[in-house]
């Protein structure tokens, strides 16, 4: 199989992950109405990791010591992201939520640059800030800057943090077992956001559907689906792609009846596609390698 054709396999993998988060949405504000955001990161990442490591145990403890040692390193990263993220939505509307942590692919290749040394193709900064400006027509209608904002672009540091390192990291003969260490670390970080009394059970049979679907769908399986994808393409092209969740969760908004169609939403959805197709006509080598990021990184950490 070509280079391009892996590429763009990859691409269409995170498209279906994006889509998958995106229609998540109206379930979490559902379930968090019912029971503490933390309690609910936690049984979904418990019953995840749970999954995960029956599945693909064997294959997490053949990593070798240094590479579980990243994977449980990705996966705190990610899990301090997820309760930043859900605590600072307490404070804030969802659509300024969904603004500021996309500011993720802002801070992606920023990162990318400080701490890899990885030069960034002139034409991905365009899409950076074609995909800014289309996540900002789609989730802004005012917008104040308070504890709410600054916690949640804390957790898009962490998430962009966790694309660049998943990116140098991820393998492509690896992506189960990496996955599965990532998913126990995320779990054991949100149980400790539960202590001192632990978490709290669903309350009810549509909870719990909600709870499954987040842990095995949406948890377990895009953790999977993000880390391999993440070993054919470059950090700074993922984090772009990735920027079509709130595409998605608006269509699925609409969709189920929650949100009106309007401008705004065709706008700046038909920005932030815009901004993954720019990237993905980009000459690979243009300012990228050519080579999968994660075949970059071989030595022990």
């Amino acid at each position: 199989m070509s280079a391009r054709t892996t590429s763009t396999l990859a691409t269409l993998g995170l498209i279906a992950m994006t889509a998958v988060w995106g229609s998540t949405f109206v379930l979490i504000k559902d379930v968090v109405g019912r029971m503490p955001v933390a309690d609910f990161l936690a049984v979904r990442f418990v019953i995840a990791a749970a999954a995960m490591l029956v599945l693909f145990g064997r294959q997490a403890w053949r990593l070798g010591g240094a590479q579980i040692r990243r994977g449980l390193l990705l996966g705190v990263i990610y899990g301090v992201g997820q309760l930043l993220q859900t605590w600072g939505l307490a404070l804030i509307s969802p659509s300024v939520s969904g603004f500021a942590t996309g500011m993720y692919v802002v801070f992606t290749p920023i990162l990318a640059l400080v701490l890899l040394r990885q030069r960034v193709a002139a034409g991905v900064w365009l899409a950076v800030v074609v995909a800014t400006a289309g996540l900002a027509l789609l989730t802004l209608d005012g917008f104040e800057v308070g504890l709410g904002v600054w916690l949640t672009l804390a957790s898009a540091v962490l998430y962009a943090l966790h694309i660049v390192l998943l990116g140098q990291w991820s393998r492509p003969g690896e992506a189960f077992g990496l996955s599965a260490v990532q998913m126990v670390a995320i779990a054991l970080v949100c149980l400790l956001a539960t202590a001192p009394h632990g978490p709290v059970l669903p309350p009810d049979r549509s909870a719990w559907f909600a709870v499954l679907y987040m842990a095995l769908i949406a948890g377990a399986g895009a953790m999977v689906m993000q880390t391999w994808a993440q070993s054919h393409l470059p950090a700074a092209r993922a984090a772009i792609v990735m920027t079509t969740e709130p595409v998605f969760a608006a269509a699925f908004a609409v969709l189920l009846g929650v949100d009106a169609l309007t401008w705004r939403m065709l706008a700046g959805g038909g920005l932030v596609l815009a901004a993954m197709y720019l990237v993905e006509l980009l000459p690979r080598g243009a300012g990228e390698s050519d080579a999968p990021p994660a075949e970059a990184v071989h030595h022990e950490v």
